[in-house]
């Protein structure tokens, strides 16, 4: 393989499996360099199989975990007519090795590229932090402006821009300060502010124009999603364009009335490259799909899971689900609540528990990839 030009070289080792890459990388000086180039990121990124990451943590519901948690990368071996879903013990990022991540709670909010961000909540801890659980790196941003004590909501996405190419964060806070429990009206305060990798600071983008509901939005085609709250709004989504850095109202399915339901959660996801909707009620769980990006008359419904589908899992429409992954056969991979990862077949119309982890773990949609942190020349970056 020595003799090969260098071109082909690369166009090799960037269709290997992740984890013989990574041996790769201890083969010879070459190929470590190889690996590390930009060039070679960017083209295994582009060759990158869809996967999960779910962040497993089976302290989560003592009141005061004594772990923060473990990155775990499930690879899905996906084919056209069956999948398999495949967690190799060694692909971990253990999050409970760094000193700045212990005796505190974690909750990855946003993947793109390959590179994970990562927010450190608690009564007297609220930091940012970006990971790519391949390369084993990670940065700490710098602590924000808008962090208030009381009660609030904060919101998140990480996305990159569209033309500039710029990775960000976006973090909305929203909350009464101080918090009134007797007030029925919006919340006093909804500010927003943004942070570029590379350039060590928060910027403020004052204030947003619209309630938001769930903690993190779905990032798509330079854009993040959020339902909006407000009930006069005319529409029910909103998006932020990580470009232009503005907010605004996006085309939403049509709603969805079952007058029998007491309860109705709803959640944004993609799937396969699509912007979907789910709605949850007490008798069945509906998917909304968005099959032309932006086109109001592109939402589909595209599948509609009845109550009755499995007598083993009727507890399923008891709490929100989330969708994390569509596979090639037409699996929709989700996350019931904090406990199950369950596959949905299409074709069968049948709903199973994967039984691939136990309790308490959160998941999305994820592309492992070898982009290197040290690209944000001003940022310090550290390594598990």
């Amino acid at each position: 393989m020595e003799d090969l030009p260098v071109h082909v070289m690369i166009d090799i080792l960037s269709r290997l499996p992740v984890k013989t890459i990574i041996h790769c990388k201890f083969v010879c000086k070459k190929w470590l360099d190889l690996i590390s180039d930009s060039y070679f990121a960017n083209l295994h990124l582009s060759r990158s199989p869809a996967s999960l990451m779910l962040h497993h943590n089976p302290d989560n519901g003592m009141r005061a975990p004594r772990k923060v948690g473990i990155l775990k990368w499930v690879e899905v071996k996906d084919e056209l007519d069956h999948h398999h879903l495949h967690h190799d013990p060694v692909m971990t990022f253990d999050l409970d090795l760094a000193p700045i991540f212990q005796h505190s709670q974690i909750l990855p909010v946003g993947s793109v590229n390959g590179l994970i961000c990562l927010w450190q909540y608690g009564p007297k801890s609220d930091n940012t932090y970006i990971c790519n659980p391949i390369t084993r790196e990670y940065m700490i941003l710098p602590r924000q402006q808008y962090y208030r004590e009381g009660y609030a909501m904060i919101i998140y996405c990480f996305g990159v821009g569209s033309l500039t190419q710029e990775y960000k964060v976006i973090r909305i806070f929203q909350g009464d300060i101080p918090p009134d429990p007797t007030s029925s009206s919006r919340p006093s305060i909804v500010e927003a502010e943004v942070y570029t990798l590379g350039t060590c600071q928060w910027r403020s983008l004052g204030h947003v124009p619209y309630l938001l509901n769930g903690w993190s939005g779905p990032f798509l085609n330079g854009n993040a999603h959020w339902i909006v709250l407000d009930r006069d709004s005319p529409e029910e989504l909103c998006t932020f364009d990580f470009d232009k850095e503005t907010f605004e109202l996006f085309p939403s399915p049509p709603v969805e009335i079952i007058e029998e339901s007491q309860m109705h959660f709803q959640s944004l996801a993609v799937l396969k490259g699509c912007l979907c909707q789910s709605d949850t009620f007490e008798s069945q769980f509906t998917i909304w799909v968005m099959k032309e990006y932006g086109i109001k008359e592109s939402w589909h419904r595209e599948v509609i899971i009845k109550e009755s589908i499995s007598p083993d899992l009727d507890w399923v429409m008891w709490e929100p689900v989330y969708l994390t992954e569509g596979l090639k056969d037409g699996t929709i991979l989700m996350i019931y609540y904090e406990d199950k990862l369950l596959a949905y077949s299409p074709k069968t119309r049948t709903i199973e528990d994967t039984k691939i982890f136990n309790r308490y773990f959160t998941g999305m949609g994820y592309r492992p990839s070898f982009l290197k942190l040290q690209k944000f020349e001003s940022e310090s970056v550290y390594v598990l």
